[in-house]
């Protein structure tokens, strides 16, 4: 006869199972696992055998076939029990079955550790243990908190484990880096600590492996700012000598915008705007210092590439050369958006946080950057955050930081997390309604007591005023439990609703700004056919989409002007519809006008400046195509 808490947990878990599937904690992670463990694995959870352990011979095999990754990660897991004070703490090393390779624990504690079940060779999945830190990461594939009675089984309820997977460069899971503790006095709030550790050792794992695997090809190494390339945040992809795309890991992804898929076998030219011999000339022995790469969408980034340096026929500057005079960064010609730009920045003024809504690429990041310069925190610094194209379990340590040394490959002196490299200026945290819940809730107490507390530090004073951006609808968010209540209303002081493209009335001048701006020191203008049926275009994608047209157009522009021809057949449908092979560009020329002429309700001089061209080259064009207007 099972002992009488077995049989109480053994109730719990079948009730909560069973009839509240959104329970139990805050994890849903946990209820489908109890599911998983009642209705496919058929497991008791009041039985009391401790886990199989594979045969030694069994146990051997496995370790040598992952002998690199126990190599690698050997070293982190003791810098992680280090930094976890040691007592108390059990680090687990399992392949992506759950078995246990690797355990480092206090010699005073190993025997507390070993009666729980970790022993090396221990079969920890699911399917054997049921909910379990080890073998509900390697079902879920993410990391996780199981604290205690979350565990599936009653005779584990004594443990609590934080544990973060290991994935190989091609997306397979490696490994499951734990850390169990079977201390009483452990809270699941106290773990988020714990857990932001394993999730770095993890990270680090996983790309010294990534870089041992591909010691023979060149490695290209990405990030958004020049100083964190190198760091754990890092993309990394490896090259093969034709410059295609043979590996990438999960951070290079969220930096690219694609899939694994997508971009595995990619020619370097079809991701970043640049020869794969001029990336080639610019490699190092060891990857050497950081150097600004955009890619095709227009995303500027930095890079190093470690390998043997290639001679070229390209021009590859030692140093950048001097910069033109820029031109104005911003547009807020439409009187509407002057309006909300004037209000933003009175209550910014007053420490009362933005709040930006609008379609994705609309210029909401531009628009806080204006606010932010207008302000009276102009010259101070300007961060900002996506918090949507970071991992997860790496968002916490690029927002707050960490101290030094609190993991293997930090820096020395730590690194200063966003909110405290924004002290005395703006942080804008974009796709807000992305960020995870538990983050959100240090967000929170951050901006009520105005303290940063970096992970493996002490709290540091900050002075920071905060603009958030999303298209979410954030309210909806709230109700469905992802977004919460009160951070909603702290970040929410006054919200401004940003118009796409296509409602704003200084496109034009819009167009004007970015053409100048993408061409740099290159001379070229729009035809006006051109020019209006870039303006008369929707533009779904908005800036973005506008900005990535025109530099699209300015690459492959052969003279000093770029005609109807030129545009994309996108937007040449959108122009002209009916256009026909024969007659395609009198008929697009003749659409465009039309569509001038009705913009700005047949005003001739406002069409003619539109257009560029003089009142009466306007009416001989509207004699040409016989447009006349209809009383």
């Amino acid at each position: 006869m099972q002992s009488s808490p077995f049989s109480r947990h053994a109730q719990q878990v079948f009730t909560v199972a069973r009839s509240q599937p959104g329970e139990p904690g805050s994890d849903s992670s946990i209820a489908r696992s109890w599911l998983r463990c009642l209705e496919d694995y058929h497991l008791d959870p009041a039985l009391a055998q401790a886990p199989a352990v594979l045969e030694q011979g069994h146990l051997q095999q496995t370790r040598e076939r992952l002998g690199r990754v126990l190599e690698i990660a050997g070293g982190e897991m003791h810098s992680l029990h280090q930094q976890l004070s040691g007592a108390g703490h059990a680090v687990l090393l399992t392949d992506a079955q759950g078995i246990i390779l690797n355990c480092i624990t206090a010699p005073s504690e190993q025997r507390v550790f070993e009666g729980a079940g970790l022993w090396l060779g221990a079969d920890w999945s699911e399917a054997r243990e049921g909910t379990n830190g080890i073998g509900t990461c390697v079902v879920e594939r993410q990391a996780l908190i199981i604290h205690r009675d979350e565990h599936f089984r009653g005779r584990h309820t004594g443990l609590t484990c934080s544990a973060s997977p290991v994935f190989d460069p091609y997306g397979e899971l490696l490994a499951v880096l734990d850390v169990s503790s079977a201390r009483r006095d452990v809270s699941r709030q106290s773990q988020f600590h714990t857990m932001a550790l394993v999730n770095l050792s993890a990270k680090l794992i996983e790309s010294s492996y990534f870089l041992r695997q591909f010691e023979h090809l060149w490695l290209l190494r990405l990030h958004v700012q020049a100083e964190s390339v190198g760091l754990f945040s890092e993309g990394l992809l490896a090259l093969d000598g034709d410059g295609r795309i043979c590996a990438l890991n999960q951070s290079a992804m969220n930096l690219l915008g694609g899939t694994r898929a997508g971009l595995l076998g990619q020619p370097v030219q079809q991701v970043f705007a640049c020869h794969p011999d001029e990336l080639f000339a610019r490699a190092t022995g060891d990857g050497g210092a950081a150097w600004p790469l955009r890619t095709l969408s227009g995303r500027q980034m930095f890079a190093s590439l470690r390998g043997q340096p290639r001679k070229t026929l390209f021009a590859v500057p030692a140093a950048p050369a001097p910069q033109p005079v820029q031109p104005p960064r911003w547009c807020l010609l439409d009187p509407a958006l002057k309006e909300d730009l004037r209000r933003a920045v009175r209550v910014f003024d007053r420490d009362v946080p933005l709040l930006l809504r609008g379609e994705t690429g609309c210029g909401k990041e531009a628009f806080a950057q204006a606010v932010h310069q207008a302000s009276d925190r102009q010259g101070k610094p300007f961060v900002a955050i996506n918090c949507a194209s970071i991992p997860e379990n790496l968002i916490e340590s690029e927002l707050f930081g960490y101290r030094g040394g609190s993991f293997t490959g930090a820096r020395k002196e730590g690194m200063r997390g966003k909110l405290l490299q924004a002290d005395g200026g703006t942080l804008m945290l974009d796709e807000i309604g992305d960020m995870p819940l538990a983050l959100q809730t240090r967000l929170l107490r951050v901006l009520e007591e105005r303290q940063v507390v970096p992970i493996g530090g002490e709290p540091q004073q900050v002075d920071v005023r905060i603009v958030s951006a999303t298209h979410r609808d954030l309210l909806e968010r709230v109700e469905q439990g992802s977004f919460r209540e009160d951070l909603y209303y702290r970040l929410n002081g006054l919200e401004v609703n940003l118009p796409p493209v296509r409602e704003r009335s200084d496109k034009a001048q819009l167009l004007e700004l970015l053409l100048q701006q993408e061409a740099g020191e290159q001379v070229v203008a729009l035809d006006p056919a051109a020019r209006a049926a870039l303006l008369a275009f929707p533009w779904p994608g908005n800036v973005r989409q506008m900005r990535t047209v025109l530099r699209t157009l300015l690459a492959l522009a052969d003279g000093p002007s770029i005609g109807l021809a030129e545009l994309p057949a996108l937007i040449m449908r959108s122009a002209a519809p009916a256009a026909s092979p024969a007659c395609g560009l009198d008929d697009a020329e003749r659409s465009a006008l039309l569509v001038a002429l009705e913009q700005h309700r047949w005003h001739m001089t406002e069409v003619a400046a539109q257009l560029q061209i003089s009142r009466n080259t306007l009416y001989r064009k509207l004699r040409k195509h016989g447009i006349a207007r209809r009383h």
